[in-house]
């Protein structure tokens, strides 16, 4: 794949066995945003963090983000930062305003409604435990999203069955053409 990646992880970090790590392992150049505190997510130190990574890409970083991790991409894009993205590849965004979200979200609330400054996909599922998909429509269609719903998928995650994911991997491909023909 021909795209500069970031990968924005969600709540604990993307597992061993998670898309968004076999993907990492699979495309070597391709970087992960790295937080202090993975557990107890900080809204204002997760948007530096987000923001620092992205001003040590080379370019424009596609952003592709997991749960939690679109919602700070969502927070990054109106935070105010002269930095850009390319776009933002946004699979299952947790609702921080759901009372089924695991942990008190930090000031992830309340989630940005505003339209992102790139262009972007939101992939979501039907039972996702951390976002009913009436939401996930919303975030879509609020940041000016492609909406792809993939049916029952769970949180699109290790546990749900979502280890190296090539479907996602496609999606993300046709994505990266899009931007870069």
């Amino acid at each position: 794949m021909k795209c500069d990646i970031l990968i924005v992880s969600g709540l604990w970090n993307s597992g061993p066995e998670h898309w968004q790590t076999h993907w990492e392992r699979k495309y070597r150049k391709w970087t992960r945003v790295s937080h202090r505190d993975w557990n107890n997510p900080d809204r204002d130190e997760w948007v530096a963090e987000l923001d620092a990574a992205i001003a040590a890409c080379q370019g424009r970083p596609i952003l592709v983000a997991h749960s939690l991790g679109c919602m700070l991409v969502a927070q990054w894009a109106q935070s105010g930062s002269p930095l850009k993205a390319a776009g933002a590849f946004l699979v299952a965004p947790s609702d921080t305003e759901a009372a089924s979200y695991p942990i008190d979200p930090n000031d992830f609330r309340p989630v940005p409604l505003a339209p992102l400054p790139f262009p972007s996909i939101v992939v979501a599922s039907a039972n996702d435990e951390y976002a009913h998909i009436a939401r996930s429509r919303a975030f879509a269609g609020a940041w000016g999203s492609e909406l792809v719903e993939i049916g029952d998928a769970g949180h699109i995650n290790a546990d749900s069955g979502y280890g190296p994911w090539p479907e996602g991997e496609a999606l993300l491909e046709a994505f990266c053409r899009d931007l870069h023909p």
